[in-house]
């Protein structure tokens, strides 16, 4: 569901719109099906809304509608103006889906976005998603945010913290632990079989060998240093301002970021609308769009299914992937 008074809903209406002509695979939302609905009525989207009481009627209901499974309760949001109240219902929509996805009743989990303060005003105790998400799936390692587009993936090291806390937050046992779940999810959902990590340095120029900062000698060099002793494929540190032109872009898989913009940036940059958010290190397949809930625009009708659609592909692609035993054969998201 996401955030009720974002764009989530309008979001999830579309999708089913473009079912046939993109050949998504079927797929259910966790919502109050009388508030989707009104909401397709009021933005004459023309879309069948079919309430299910199980995952398993999802299948056959998707050509006859959008298969929605209730929550506990009715959902009331006003368009563009969050609220505490329905924070549980967002909460309890996650958490069914996830164990949904755990118990195999579903594939894959596709996250529309959240409102964070809504739900740090009402108690929530994450970050985020991911951290909610490791949590709920009970996993003992770390889990990371990848963002992927055609073309490009990116995995920042640091994520939401205050850009003057990174240097000191920053560790190698943190690079380290990130690029392993990063190529980890790289062999098993993405079918890569020896991922190549470049990592990018966290000052300019990667340090100029310690005239423009220390940490890329001292924390990341070191670092790539043991990923390259356990036979991962990882080179750097290297200049970040040069790591993601084309030609740069063949050369690796996935590039291992030190915060947060210098990840997000360039995938937002080379394709906005292709985004994705995809959860690594989880037991289960998890990806979003990779954008937030447009209150602005909310209840408008101006709303792009674009990034969903996508996250959506690539979550039944990853899937089939993570059946199949992460064959390279099936690794196909480059060319969607």
């Amino acid at each position: 569901m996401g955030e009720p008074a974002g764009i989530g809903g309008e979001l999830s209406l579309r999708a089913w719109q473009a079912r046939k002509d993109l050949k998504l695979p079927p797929f259910l939302v966790i919502d109050d099906p009388d508030r989707l609905d009104a909401l397709g009525r009021s933005l004459d989207l023309n879309v069948p809304v079919v309430p299910i009481e199980a995952a398993a009627s999802a299948s056959d209901a998707f050509e006859r509608g959008l298969p929605v499974l209730p929550l506990d309760a009715a959902v009331k949001a006003e368009p563009g103006r969050p609220s505490t109240a329905t924070a549980g219902a967002v909460l309890e929509a996650i958490r069914l889906a996830t164990k949904l996805t755990l118990n195999g009743d579903a594939a894959a989990m596709v996250t529309n976005p959240i409102h964070k303060k809504v739900l740090l005003d009402a108690g929530f105790a994450h970050p985020g998603h991911t951290e909610f998400l490791a949590e709920l799936c009970g996993c003992p390692g770390m889990s990371v945010m990848m963002l992927a587009t055609p073309g490009l993936r990116t995995v920042p090291v640091t994520v939401h913290q205050p850009l003057a806390e990174v240097p000191a937050t920053l560790t190698s046992a943190l690079i380290v632990e990130t690029a392993r779940t990063a190529a980890r999810g790289l062999q098993q959902q993405f079918g890569i079989a020896r991922p190549r990590l470049a990592v990018a340095g966290l000052n300019p120029h990667a340090g100029e060998d310690g005239k423009l900062g220390a940490e890329d000698g001292l924390v990341i060099a070191p670092a790539v240093a043991s990923l390259q002793a356990e036979g991962i494929d990882a080179f750097g540190p290297l200049a970040a301002d040069s790591l993601f032109h084309p030609a740069a872009r063949r050369g690796y898989d996935a590039a291992l970021c030190m915060y947060h913009d210098q990840a997000l940036i360039p995938v937002k940059t080379l394709d906005f609308e292709h985004g994705v958010n995809v959860t690594l290190g989880l037991p289960i397949v998890r990806t979003s769009p990779d954008h937030g809930t447009a209150l602005d625009i909310a209840g408008k009708g101006h709303a792009s299914p674009v990034s969903l659609l996508a996250a959506i592909t690539l979550a039944g692609t990853l899937a089939a992937n993570k059946q199949a035993g992460g064959t390279e054969e099936t690794a196909v998201y480059d060319h969607v």
